[in-house]
């Protein structure tokens, strides 16, 4: 997918040892080859400066394609297609966040 005029940019925000961020990562590998570049969020202040409602937190072009809650260094819970809470958004709601419809990859 381009947009803006350049391949997409994912970037995953995460605070240290975040149990979510290994199948987030794995999830994100299944729907896309474009790389991921993930960053360490340690501080209430750098969650406000980065976007990161809880961890993981995706980015696609800096903005939160799910968006959530306030800024901060919690765990982050998503909702799956029937509204339930999960740890990460399944492949096909990470499919539809990174490229809209109608769209070809």
């Amino acid at each position: 997918m381009r947009t803006r005029g350049g391949p997409t940019s994912l970037e995953v925000l995460h605070v240290p040892g975040c149990p979510n961020l290994p199948p987030l990562l794995d999830h994100l590998s299944q729907v896309t080859g474009l790389p991921v570049v993930t960053r360490v969020v340690r501080t209430d202040a750098d969650a406000v400066r980065f976007g990161m409602t809880g961890s993981p937190t995706l980015l696609v072009h800096g903005v939160d394609p799910f968006p959530a809650g306030e800024c901060g260094l919690s765990c982050r819970l998503y909702r799956d297609e029937s509204g339930a809470p999960v740890a990460v958004p399944s492949i096909e709601q990470l499919r539809a966040a990174i490229s809209p419809p109608g769209s070809a990859d």
